[in-house]
């Protein structure tokens, strides 16, 4: 029979033509059962890479799948349009944002059709049309209403190359780069835009708790990134030491700062605080800047806080412990944060490795408050050495005066109530999210600016307020968009100014899957009894890179959505997975490296479903792999293998027996496995498992190859593990699974089609698949080691029933004395010194003994797939049970390791 490859192009134009023209993927808006599948929309970048392919791939594959189980799956797809690469290569260009954008559209859309992606394409969304940011003004316009809107100046980071403020998470790596064009950033005072998410910190991290089905390590990235830490704020007096005032000249005042308030979890160690460290930028290391010059050098060209080791200088200052009265120095150091906390912080080197680092490097004491628990009532607890590194578990307080002997928790209760300026307080790394971006190519902000009425919304009826042609010109190009700037104010006429600041693009991503429950709707940004059915999405997956930024966003404008507008799910995704990359050669595919392998390459020589499947069985979707082009080649002669067989088979080119002829080994054998494929692959596809589900799928198509070639097949076993075959593999490999499905004479379509059903036991079939590997291993460790060059016959001898009863007693007994237990069964005993051997070899094993198939079931496995043995060593095999075989070779077998003997 032909193995030549199929002709990919042919099968899958006409299919995806055929999909299209059936509208297979259309989704109905009122269904009963809805299942939302969506991957991470892209951003229009021009063409698909490897990483889109990869994600998309998952998504379709799990759609598919989930439709074949009956569910009316919602599967869209839409563009993450706005940002500062599209302005940016329009600038370039000479040409406008829009054009640019829409025809990267245009290109990836084709691509996502040419690879057989099941959208319902009838929903699609593009961000920057005014029918989708129309929504995001009015959704800014309820934030306001909700108290979430805020605008003030603030430090912020600013990329002088794309000239616009970036958000914290923008800004990457030590070298604190753009992640746009890797320039380095700075920081710029400005009037910004806020939204309020620091007002859900305390719901956004206690659900998390609830996220069971998103990756663990997600879910800790989001509790780093709120960061909420419970502790005490007192206040330590700033000033110039006592002591300094005998050399301070007749007249002059002594340098005061009075009470600067620190944050720290650890009050209870405040009896070994050391000394004091204020950020680089706290108002009073700016201001000991300007007349200090060691601190100026600091300040503005030493101070590293992403470097190796904390670095700081000396102010000369000292501060006030307010418990202890003692004078410590004051030291600006680039390990304080000035959004961390207050900026300020008592330093405790006993007890925090930080602290400790520093104080060793400065030459500072180190003075132990906290010792480990004693280990009897009345034990004194014991200093810890803390020389080399600090101890910073809890304990019992020592060196700490009348607080000394309390435990650490209770110190810090009596301490914070104790301590006149000390108040408990909860600090969250968290800060409220800067939506202002000063560029063109984003959703305008709907405020005018008067001169007597100061910022003012403006109106829903007058939404949206729409972006100007674009102006060519360095800057934000709406400052120079003067006729558009012009405006009147809202509330009393008067000439106002367009707001030129436009929203962050994370925005238009954080409540898009909302959109397209009702991409249409004209009224509302999305109908809210349809989103209430749909939501939460049921199964989401995207890149590690937005672990952080959208995912917090988009569940923080969730809840904004359930509290404001009726939305009766507080959390967007119920299922998250978050894929791993492609790589070339252990490195991720880039162009700077030139290491990119394009997708549509793959699809002009092999073919979308060979693009698809080696994709999916390559890993699991979670983990990094390695792209190999001999992998590939591999997978594309799997599927030609697989339509040969189909091929063949419908031609008639297959022999086959009588449907009725009387064979039950061969034939039951394979049956059984077809069965298998379909629990353990449907298992597999329910985790997202795709290669394990394709592994099996693999095998089953190995098995039916070999049962074709090793006798003339019963056809309905044949068959059916043809159809079976076809449909475990339609999810991954749609187009060839369609073809395949017509040439088997099946109505419909594949996509169509149910999932194939089953009633096979996991567990058994993995014990009978595992007893049977192992007896052909050892069938080729004998001949191999025995050097038979042609076996004549192969007896396979399963082992006697009191075998299994033994070991079903071992496995279940917790008795010491296990042979003693053995032997009190009188049809074990009466096996004599043969079952005392078997008893210690039990004993001896016992911690890793496992159930087996019963004796029977061995029977009955072994039996039916003894022609793999005889095909694989032209031999015949016989399969006896222990009572009718060779004695000498019966007492060899045991459980789920049959004794066998080979005849040359």
């Amino acid at each position: 029979m032909s193995q030549e490859p199929y002709d990919h192009t042919a099968v899958e134009s006409r299919w995806q033509e055929a999909w299209a023209d059936a509208s297979v993927y259309r989704t109905p808006d009122d269904v009963d059962d809805p299942t939302y599948v969506l991957g991470m929309y892209p951003y229009p970048s021009g063409k698909l890479h490897m990483g889109h392919v990869r994600n998309y791939t998952i998504t379709d594959a799990y759609a598919r799948y989930r439709r074949m189980r009956g569910d009316d799956v919602l599967h869209p797809m839409g563009w993450d349009a706005f940002g500062l690469p599209a302005e940016n290569a329009a600038k370039e260009r000479d040409t406008n944002p829009r054009d640019w954008t829409f025809d990267c559209i245009d290109t990836m859309r084709s691509q996502m059709k040419s690879m057989g992606f099941g959208y319902d394409w009838d929903r699609e969304v593009t961000t920057c049309t005014p029918e989708y940011y129309e929504w995001n003004q009015w959704l800014f316009s309820r934030f306001s209403d909700a108290g979430l809107v805020e605008r003030r100046e603030a430090e912020v980071n600013w990329c002088p190359s794309c000239e616009t403020v970036l958000a914290d998470e923008q800004v990457e790596g030590d070298a604190e780069l753009c992640w746009r064009c890797d320039t380095p950033v700075e920081t710029r005072d400005l009037d910004q835009w806020f939204l309020k998410i620091t007002e859900y910190a305390d719901e956004l991290l206690a659900a998390i708790d609830d996220l069971e089905g998103w990756p663990n390590s997600v879910r800790q990235m989001q509790r780093n990134w709120i960061g909420r830490q419970h502790g005490t704020e007192l206040d330590f007096r700033i000033g110039e030491a006592r002591s300094a005032s005998n050399g301070r000249s007749e007249g002059t005042e002594p340098r005061e700062y009075g009470a600067v308030t620190a944050f720290t979890t650890r009050v209870d160690t405040v009896h070994g605080a050391t000394f004091f460290a204020l950020a680089p930028d706290h108002p009073i290391s700016e201001a000991l800047a300007e007349e200090d010059e060691a601190v100026h050098e600091f300040v503005h060209h030493e101070a590293d806080p992403d470097g190796d080791e904390p670095n700081g200088v000396d102010t000369g200052l000292v501060a006030t412990n307010p418990v202890t009265g003692e004078e410590i120095p004051v030291f600006v150091a680039d390990f304080v944060l000035s959004d961390v906390g207050t900026g300020a912080l008592m330093a405790v080197p006993a007890h925090d490795e930080r602290d400790h680092a520093f104080a060793t490097k400065k030459g500072l004491e180190i003075r132990p408050v906290i010792a480990p628990e004693p280990a009897g009532d009345d034990a004194e607890p014991t200093v810890p050495d803390v020389s080399e590194t600090a101890f910073t578990d809890d304990g019992v307080l020592v060196n700490s005066g009348e607080y000394s002997g309390l435990d650490s928790e209770t110190a810090r209760e009596r301490l914070t109530e104790d301590i006149e300026s000390a108040e408990a307080s909860t600090q969250y790394q968290l800060r409220d999210w800067g939506i202002s971006r000063q560029r063109y190519w984003g959703t305008p902000i709907p405020v005018v600016h008067c001169n007597d009425c100061g910022p003012v919304m403006v109106p829903d009826e007058e939404l949206p307020v729409e972006l100007p042609e674009f102006i060519n010109t360095t800057g934000n190009p709406l400052d120079a968009a003067e006729e558009w700037k012009a405006t009147t104010c809202p509330e009393c006429g008067s000439p106002a100014t367009r707001e030129t600041d436009t929203m962050d693009t994370f925005v238009d991503s954080s409540w898009y899957f909302l959109r397209y429950v009702s991409p249409d709707l004209a009224d509302a940004p999305f109908d809210l009894q349809r989103a209430n059915d749909w939501m939460p999405v049921d199964q989401y997956v995207g890149g590690i890179e937005h672990a952080v930024m959208h995912l917090l966003y988009s569940r923080f404008f969730t809840k904004v959505l359930a509290d404001e507008e009726g939305l009766e799910h507080r959390e967007p995704f119920t299922n998250l997975l978050a894929q791993g990359m492609v790589q070339l050669e252990g490195e991720k595919m880039s162009k700077s490296k030139g290491n990119v392998v394009s997708p549509q390459r793959i699809v002009d020589e092999y073919g979308a479903d060979t693009a698809r499947l080696f994709m999916m069985q390559a890993a699991q979707p979670e983990r990094d792999f390695d792209w190999s082009e001999e992998g590939v080649r591999s997978t594309h002669r799997f599927l030609a293998r697989l339509a040969d067989l189909v091929e063949g088979y419908a031609a008639g080119d297959v022999a086959t027996v009588d449907a009725d002829a009387d064979r039950d080994t061969v034939d039951e054998y394979v049956a059984d496995e077809v069965d298998a494929a379909v629990v353990i692959a449907g298992e597999e596809y329910d985790d997202l498992t795709f290669n394990v589900a394709l592994r099996e799928t693999q095998d089953l198509v190995r098995t039916l190859r070999g049962y074709r070639e090793y006798a003339e097949p019963n056809p309905a076993v044949y068959e059916h593990g043809l159809d079976v075959a076809v449909r475990l593999l339609a999810p991954v490999a749609p187009h060839l699974a369609e073809e395949l499905w017509e040439t088997l004479g099946r109505d419909g379509f594949v996509v169509e089609a149910d999932w194939p059903s089953a009633t096979a036991d996991r567990e058994t079939v993995e014990r009978r698949r595992r007893l049977v590997e192992n007896t052909r291993e050892d069938v080729r460790d004998i001949v191999e080691v025995a050097g038979i060059e042609d076996p004549e016959r192969i007896d396979v001898v399963v082992a006697p029933d009191w075998k299994y009863d033994a070991l079903e007693i071992a496995i279940d007994s917790d008795a010491d004395n296990l042979i003693g237990e053995l032997m009190a069964e009188d049809h074990i005993r009466e096996r004599g010194d043969v079952a005392a051997s078997y008893g210690q070899d039990l004993q001896a094993e016992r911690e890793a003994l496992s159930e087996t198939l019963s004796g029977d079931e061995e029977y009955a496995a072994l039996r039916a797939a003894a022609w793999l043995v005889e095909r694989e060593f032209d031999a015949p095999v016989v399969v006896e049970r222990a009572v009718d075989a060779d004695p000498e070779t019966a007492r060899h077998a045991e459980p789920g390791r049959p004794a066998i003997d080979i005849a040359e």
